[in-house]
């Protein structure tokens, strides 16, 4: 089933009644309602919003991702369920333990699945996508030859021109970038943690005041998802250099878009679910593949 996605930027009260989120919007005196069971994340915008304690203790026990904004706009926090699986001790147990070699192997795959979505990126704008299908076959365990990097030095020229680098700070459409990413992130997180995983403990990043290494790397085959969306945006509303309302909710909407997944089409976000199921079988040792999507 497909969850939805719920964008708040007016001044309201959210509760929850029968289960059922309760939006009140103070300034049009007006009452909506929505199934918490029908939720997959909601990202909150607006400093004048609040949140009941019950509606938040509803929404973890139906695996619902908040993203709240700062007074700027921008995605600053997340509200993540961490009792999302009924294994939850054993699967944290055989994350923790797996070996290097074995976390070596997953990242190989990773980048692999990555550098063939930035190539099947370019190819679906009818450029130039080599050599990107013969750096993601050279890809070695680790990484160690940062065919990633190299990959990302001709991807990003090609996709947006030879003056576009891609800096956190950088120049338009960085900021968009960013935001698409940090939507990612948050539906990546989230499906990790209903599939038992801790996302704190990653396989490649393994910066100790980052809270998020293993949905940090676990997006990243992912991402060419939300490039190839923002290059489309630039293209629809090339005098907009701004993050604006209207961009913001197209970017939600990548999460139900169409990718490949095992031979068929999924919604982006049920092929999260997969890649993230697949991770943990991986470290459960019933696998030996991580399933990632495929750009259609």
């Amino acid at each position: 089933m497909i969850k939805r996605t719920l964008y708040f930027t007016k001044p309201s009260r959210l509760s929850v009644k029968n289960k059922q989120l309760v939006v009140e919007l103070k300034e049009e005196q007006q009452t909506k309602t929505v199934p918490v069971e029908d939720i997959g994340f909601m990202l909150i915008e607006n400093m004048q919003i609040s949140l009941t304690m019950p509606l938040i203790e509803e929404l973890m026990n139906h695996n619902v991702a908040v993203i709240f904004c700062n007074s700027k706009h921008h995605p600053q926090s997340m509200l993540l369920n961490m009792e999302g699986h009924h294994q939850q001790t054993e699967v944290y147990r055989q994350q923790v333990a797996a070996s290097e070699p074995l976390k070596k192997n997953l990242w190989k795959q990773t980048v692999i699945a990555k550098i063939e979505n930035q190539a099947n990126v370019l190819k679906k704008l009818n450029v130039d996508d080599r050599p990107l299908p013969h750096l993601a076959r050279q890809v070695k365990s680790g990484d160690s030859d940062n065919r990633e990097g190299m990959a990302a030095r001709i991807y990003w020229k090609r996709l947006f021109g030879n003056d576009f680098a891609r800096e956190r700070y950088g120049g338009w459409p960085n900021a968009l970038l960013n935001y698409g990413y940090i939507v990612l992130r948050a539906a990546v997180a989230r499906a990790l943690t209903g599939s038992g995983l801790l996302p704190s403990f990653g396989i490649y990043h393994r910066n100790r005041y980052n809270a998020f290494c293993l949905a940090d790397d676990i997006m990243e085959p992912y991402r060419p998802f939300i490039d190839y969306a923002v290059w489309d945006m630039c293209r629809k509303y090339p005098e907009v250099d701004i993050v604006e309302k209207e961009l913001k909710a197209e970017l939600l909407e990548i999460l139900s878009s169409d990718v490949g997944m095992k031979n068929q089409i999924r919604p982006l976000m049920i092929a999260i679910t997969h890649t993230t199921a697949s991770l943990a079988a991986c470290f459960a040792g019933n696998k030996k593949q991580i399933e990632f999507p495929t750009m259609v």
